[in-house]
């Protein structure tokens, strides 16, 4: 799956999910589909576990519920 919101872009699939930052640093934000948690009503991405540590803030639910269902796991 292949998002793009305000901040960059997301390339999800059932074992990793990327988030891509535009701007002058480009930087990726990597992490096993096991590290991830969605955060429902805040509409956060979160990744935390084996030397991970990071969180982004998605432009809308939809692009949560998207995630959701491409990396095959529960909003909280």
């Amino acid at each position: 799956m292949n998002l793009s919101f305000s901040e960059g872009r997301i390339i999800a699939n059932q074992h990793e999910l990327v988030v891509r930052i535009n701007g002058v640093s480009r930087a990726s934000l990597q992490a096993r589909v096991d590290d991830i948690t969605l955060i429902g009503g805040a509409n956060v991405v979160t990744a935390t576990g084996s030397g991970v540590n990071w969180s982004i803030r998605l432009d809308s639910e939809e692009q949560l519920n998207q995630i959701a269902e491409a990396i095959g796991i529960a909003i909280q």
